[in-house]
């Protein structure tokens, strides 16, 4: 195996790991689990249950909303498939990963909702391994798509 072909295959795995976290961590936010302790942090009042609703929902549909607009170009994958096109429209003229934010909002609007300890180091860990993601996912943009570096330039956030 060349050293070319070595890198490739751990940047590869690389992104298979991140995808597999991401995916693992989403999924423990769905699932009580007796043996891991859910101590509250302070105790859930209306008001921040409602918080907590009303930052998943509005992340829910910019999730949504991100989702249809990328299209085909859709993928859980941080390197782009082939033949795809840079989005810049709709959601994404404001930030280039709406859908990884959602995730992190959905993520945090869980914690808010339950204050718990565990819920916090989901959320933690989830806004990790997206930051990862991202960082991954802007080097091959820039490679890619030319003008990626001026869409990102253009954006005010």
């Amino acid at each position: 195996m060349t050293k070319f072909q070595l890198k490739n295959f751990f940047k590869a795995t690389y992104e298979m790991i991140l995808v597999f976290l991401q995916f693992f961590i989403i999924i423990l936010h769905f699932f009580n689990w007796e043996f891991i302790p859910q101590k509250q942090i302070i105790q859930v009042s209306p008001f921040s249950y409602l918080i907590g609703i009303l930052i998943i929902v509005i992340a829910f549909i910019t999730m949504l909303v991100a989702i249809k607009e990328l299209g085909r170009n859709l993928s859980p994958f941080p390197r782009p498939i082939n033949n795809s096109n840079l989005v810049t429209t709709g959601i994404y003229r404001f930030t280039p990963h709406p859908m990884y934010y959602s995730l992190i909002f959905i993520s945090l609007g869980l914690f808010i909702i339950n204050l718990s300890i565990y819920y916090l180091f989901l959320s933690i860990s989830l806004s990790l391994i997206i930051k990862f993601k991202i960082s991954l996912e802007e080097q091959y943009l820039y490679n890619k798509f030319k003008n990626y570096l001026i869409y990102k330039n253009k954006l005010k956030y």
